[in-house]
Parts: structure tokens; sequence; C-alpha cells
């Protein structure tokens, strides 16, 4: 199990005037608010709570903490990939194959709804 930090606070969409942030992402809920209370995060702070985009949004002092407390940094789109999938597999899987699935199961529904219309 383990606990992942993206690299959200390097596009817009992760600024806001001063401050810069990431998401904060695990396999569990558990394994995530043990995180957000080793860095110091207030749960109250849980974004998606129960769904598959289920994390906390973190400021660089946090991320900094986190990833010295051991989370694995990802891409801000590997992030994205890896909680779609959790949302269709329900796991995150490996930040290595997000890509590669995110294709890999497009393709796979394209194909599916190509047959659905005869194709």
């Amino acid at each position: 199990m383990t606990v992942y930090v993206d690299d959200m606070y390097k596009y817009p969409v992760g600024q806001f005037r001063r401050m810069k942030m990431s998401h904060l992402i695990a396999d569990t809920r558990e394994e995530l608010d043990a995180m957000a209370d080793k860095i110091g995060v207030a749960r109250r702070w849980i974004q998606s709570a129960g769904t598959h985009q289920e994390h906390y949004d973190v400021a660089m002092s946090a991320r900094a903490k986190a990833i010295a407390a051991g989370a694995v940094q990802i891409e801000y789109m590997t992030c994205g990939f890896m909680c779609a999938r959790r949302g269709v597999e329900g796991v995150l899987g490996d930040p290595a194959e997000a890509e590669a699935w995110r294709v890999a199961y497009f393709e796979k529904r394209a194909a599916a709804k190509a047959l659905e219309a005869g194709q």
C-alpha cells in the first residue's frame, strides 16, 4: 500500500494566488488519513470523500512533509489516470502503468461501442 503526491502545483489549476497545491492520494482511506495525521493536515479537509477521487489538497509545505514521510511523487496527469482506474476497477494501480491502462481502457470502450453500433 502506498501514498502518492502529485505535482499539480506546476499547473494553473494547482495555483491560487500565492498558494501552490498538490493532490495526496492513497490506496486506502486509512493510509490517506494516516499520512494526513502524520503531516499535520486536518481530516476535515478531505476532498470527494468516499469516492474514487478521494484525496487531500496539500500545500507545498505539507507536500514536502509527505515526501519525507515516504509518499511517492507522481505527475498530475498520472494522478488523474490512477483515480479514473480506481473508479473502474476499484484500485489505483501502479503509476508506471497508469497511461497504458488509460489508453487500453478507452480502446476497449471504443471497440465495445463499435460492436454495439454494428460496425
